[in-house]
């Protein structure tokens, strides 16, 4: 009995190694944007593609979020308030700056 190979879906890497997950992969894995994928690489050289879980935290994140919390525990006395300058300079700096996370890439950003 002969093994039907599963259908193959192609994307093309981007000069800054960026790539359009097609779409039948999009549905298999229940994909939606802003959604994180993860690359498996196989002993035999395969690899292979899942979705990331939500609740799936970052393991290093997690280590410097706590490294965080115990050094003020410890360490209160490095605590400063910024000073209302700074704030101002930072809301001046991004006043004009409109971002969409959902937008599409530009052609320059593909």
């Amino acid at each position: 009995m002969a093994v039907t190979p599963a259908p193959c879906s192609e994307s093309t890497l981007t000069d800054r190694y960026q790539t359009t997950v097609p779409e039948p992969v999009r549905k298999a894995l229940g994909l939606n944007k802003r959604d994180k994928i993860c690359y498996t690489i196989q002993p035999d050289g395969q690899v292979v593609i899942s979705r990331v879980d939500k609740t799936e935290s970052d393991p290093i994140l997690g280590q410097f979020l706590n490294f965080l919390a115990r050094d003020l525990e410890k360490n209160p006395q490095h605590l400063q308030a910024i000073s209302s300058d700074l704030v101002s300079r930072v809301q001046s700096l991004v006043a004009e700056v409109d971002l969409d996370l959902d937008a599409p890439l530009s052609d320059e950003d593909e």
